[in-house]
């Protein structure tokens, strides 16, 4: 497994930012904050006769066999997208939104947020050991601890299931807080500006209708944490 690397963030210009280059950050461990926080990403690829964006579920292998980690993507082997993927250079963006900035005027209301964009050439995961770490992993990504309480997939499962690896090396990571900048004749004008906080809170967890009602501790432990 390679080591952690401590290399910029953005090394290459696909993920310089070219714009508000104040809101971007340049430690590695805010890249992987956000990627651990975030429970959807999208991933964006050209399949040949045109591109799209598709909402994705992500695990993060930091010591993965890629240049600084690897981000790992899941989906069937039937997927057109999956099968496209391989060798290409694909975009995963994650996107954490805290609040809508409700501003004085339009041009200024705007949105409280934590992105991160990773660019690469993807693979296609062949390696047996790999695979099944990167599906271990995309399940304790949503319940951490999860995979180990679970049964071993079987072959069938296995083969159904296509995984790419993206290298963590070229990313960058965008972020906006605190309240609405508004021109001073509008501050001046009195009318209300301010923030509206937005987050992710779960409820107690429901048990299935074919299922015992004693929730395990990792189910409740990943509520709790979510606010439940």
């Amino acid at each position: 497994m390679a080591a952690i690397d401590t290399s910029p963030l953005s090394p290459t210009p696909r993920t310089t930012l070219g714009r508000s280059r104040e809101r971007g950050l340049t430690d590695r461990a805010a890249l992987h904050a956000i990627l651990d926080e975030a429970l959807v990403a999208h991933l964006g690829v050209d399949v040949g006769d045109h591109p799209v964006v598709l909402p994705v579920a992500i695990a993060v292998d930091p010591e993965g066999p890629d240049a600084d980690g690897t981000l790992y993507v899941h989906g069937s082997v039937a997927a057109r997208w999956m099968t496209r993927s391989g060798r290409r250079t694909v975009c995963v963006t994650a996107t954490l939104l805290d609040g809508l900035v409700v501003a004085r005027s339009g041009f200024h209301h705007s949105m409280n947020y934590r992105s991160a964009v990773v660019v690469g050439e993807a693979r296609v995961v062949d390696d047996p050991d790999e695979k099944a770490r990167a599906l271990d992993l995309t399940v304790d990504h949503v319940v951490p601890g999860r995979s180990a309480t679970l049964r071993r997939p079987t072959r069938k499962e296995v083969a159904a299931t296509a995984v790419l690896a993206v290298p963590l090396r070229e990313a960058s990571v965008k972020v906006r807080t605190g309240d609405p900048v508004d021109d001073d004749a509008d501050v001046e004008a009195g009318a209300w500006a301010g923030v509206v906080p937005l987050s992710i809170v779960a409820s107690s967890p429901v048990s299935a209708a074919d299922s015992h009602d004693v929730v395990p501790t990792d189910v409740a432990d990943r509520a709790a944490r979510l606010g439940a």
